[in-house]
């Protein structure tokens, strides 16, 4: 039976009040505030989010897929706490690096920006993150872009020279407020050098002029296009209105990109702000920032060739968003184990309560849950919020009660046989209950898989042969050689190909009176060594 049948055939929709679990508020480290504050949205019942997407010109790195997967966190866990949520989330596809990676390949600059949009989105449906409710391009919305920086000249807080015009930060007061970098202090940018004709240094490109072979559109000051941090602050204030509840991105956006933004929103917007500042930690390697400048990244690509994308999100979700996390292999692999254990644990239960499917239905209800049942489900559900409501901590939250219910379930699957029928009808429907708050917790977590339990472990099998450089075919050779050699009390081959099939992590279970099987294991090479240096590909 699959997952899904398994969820209508023992729908317990009608939950005593005793089993609910109040949700908690959920409190946010507020970048700007340096602290953690409840959230309290501009308008009751509605949250609205805007998250800085990627530059689209390659195929994007886990660094990438960190950020995505702790914005989509929280993008869910609003929806669970019952929030009205507008997500956006854009696309930088008109930039400095389009343009020279698109001169490299020889190719349009928007028709290179286009294929990787798409590719980041071919990726983020491999790890199960929801689609915002917009995901605007730059090239879209020249308009609006245009239309801002006019105000914000109109308002003598911005200045053309030669067809370029800057945003001046002497007329932005409270310039340095998120990122504490004093205008003394502060950098022209990250992605341009200082140009001379700048009344201060600090002083930001609004909109550059053309230049030969580049695109660019029609402007009151020439051709050319915008500058980097102008497209957040006009497709923000479109789609969520100058003041918005929650602004998010990664750690290294605070400066020059997320001040620039608020510089220039306040200028051009008199009632503009943005309630609660986000920003995920870097993902390391070998404690150095993963990124491309520093070729020390892995793709998305590279590391679901291998290992499942919701192994990936697990391992994404290892460590509270704010933190750094340091990537390995050895953790990617134990979480690819932790999340098999838990979907072979839910496919023997579909095995082990099929066989009562009838007799469920047939009950009405009339059973009552055990009174452990009603604890591990009161257990997993409120340390899942108590975690979740604290700054969307994520680490370990797979561990702990949600255990609890792991080990439960294994543990009544081997008494259903054994029990008089009243009392195993009860152990029924708390193994219904206790299921259904564990996938409660995998849904929020965009950890539930839209397959069958059994249809999953397949592809976590796929992925793990990958892994070792093996064909099914050749573990099953490898199973049978090692029945003959048990059978002929070669117990010495016996144990050599279990031994390196572990090496390669591959696990033979022998089970009673049945054939050997194998699942994915950590593998014994992937255990931490001594004066390990810099993280391999996958």
């Amino acid at each position: 039976m699959s997952s899904e049948m398994m969820e209508v055939v023992f729908d317990n929709s009608n939950m005593s009040s005793e089993m609910k679990v109040e949700k908690p508020e959920l409190t946010l480290y507020n970048t700007m505030t340096q602290q953690k504050e409840v959230l309290k949205p501009i308008n009751p019942g509605k949250i609205r989010m805007y998250v800085c997407g990627i530059t689209a010109y390659d195929f994007s790195h886990i660094g990438h897929a960190r950020a995505a997967v702790s914005f989509d966190v929280l993008y869910r866990y609003l929806k669970h706490l019952g929030y009205e949520v507008t997500y956006v989330r854009n696309f930088t596809d008109v930039d400095d690096k389009v343009i020279n990676r698109a001169k490299e390949c020889g190719e349009n600059p928007l028709d290179l920006s286009s294929r990787f949009c798409d590719e980041y989105l071919v990726d983020m449906g491999a790890l199960q993150c929801l689609l915002p409710t917009h995901q605007p391009r730059v090239s879209d919305h020249m308009e609006h872009i245009i239309k801002m920086i006019e105000t914000i000249i109109a308002k003598d807080c911005g200045y053309e020279v030669c067809g370029d015009v800057f945003f001046s930060v002497d007329k932005s007061p409270n310039y340095g407020q998120l990122s504490g970098q004093l205008l003394d202090h502060t950098r022209a940018g990250e992605r341009v050098a200082v140009d001379p004709r700048k009344r201060n240094p600090a002083d930001f490109a609004l909109w550059k002029a053309a230049k030969p072979d580049e695109p660019s559109w029609e402007s009151p000051w020439g051709p050319g296009r915008p500058g980097w941090h102008i497209e957040c602050s006009a497709m923000s204030s479109l789609y969520l209105s100058p003041r918005f509840d929650i602004h998010g991105g990664g750690a290294d956006l605070k400066f020059p990109h997320h001040e620039n933004e608020i510089a220039q929103t306040c200028a051009a917007c008199d009632d503009s702000g943005v309630t609660y500042w986000l920003h995920n930690g870097h993902v390391t390697n070998n404690n150095v920032k993963m990124g491309k400048a520093l070729d020390n990244f892995f793709t998305i690509r590279e590391v679901t060739a291998k290992y499942h994308p919701l192994a990936l999100r697990l391992f994404l979700m290892s460590a509270q968003y704010r933190s750094p996390l340091n990537y390995s292999v050895l953790q990617l692999e134990t979480s690819s184990d932790a999340l098999y254990y838990v979907y072979q644990t839910l496919e023997d239960l579909v095995e082990a309560l099929s066989p009562y499917r009838e007799a469920i239905c047939e009950d009405g209800g009339k059973a009552e849950q055990t009174a452990e049942a009603k604890d591990i489900v009161r257990g997993v559900r409120s340390e899942f919020e108590s975690k979740l409501s604290d700054d969307l901590n994520t680490a370990h939250v797979l561990a702990g009660a949600f255990q609890d219910a792991m080990k439960f379930i294994n543990v009544s699957i081997t008494k259903l046989k054994k029990m008089q029928k009243k009392q195993r009808m009860s152990l029924v429907v708390s193994l219904v209950e206790v299921e259904k708050a564990v996938r409660e917790v995998l849904d929020v977590l965009g950890l539930l898989t839209t397959l069958s339990y059994a249809d999953f472990l397949k592809e976590m099998k796929q992925k793990a042969l990958a892994r070792a450089k093996l064909g099914e075919e050749e573990v099953l050779q490898k199973i049978e050689t090692r029945r003959v050699a048990r059978m002929n009390k070669n117990f010495e081959q016996s144990d050599d190909i279990r031994k390196n099939l572990a090496l390669q992590g591959i696990s033979l279970m022998d089970i009673p009176g049945r054939a050997t099987v194998w699942r994915p294991c950590l593998p014994c090479s992937s255990q931490p060594k001594s004066g390990a240096k810099q993280a391999t590909p996958p």
